[in-house]
């Protein structure tokens, strides 16, 4: 796991992607950050990162989910 990556944790996570911190001041938008499982180590997408790549995202689901 990427250190600081966890936004469950008390201090700031980072985007994997862009390096983006979380503001623990705003909870309503700490929901919208998104977990990522890449062998077996969780990282973490903030909302704008989220957004541009929901398809490589979605692209992971398993067959059974559609």
């Amino acid at each position: 796991m990427i250190e600081g990556s966890d936004p469950g944790a008390d201090g700031p996570a980072a985007c994997f992607r862009c390096g983006a911190r979380r503001d623990p001041a705003d909870p309503g938008r700490l929901l919208a950050w998104v977990a990522d499982f890449d062998r077996g180590a969780k990282r973490w997408l903030c909302p704008s990162c989220a957004r541009q790549h929901v398809r490589d995202i979605e692209g992971k689901l398993p067959g059974e989910y559609w």
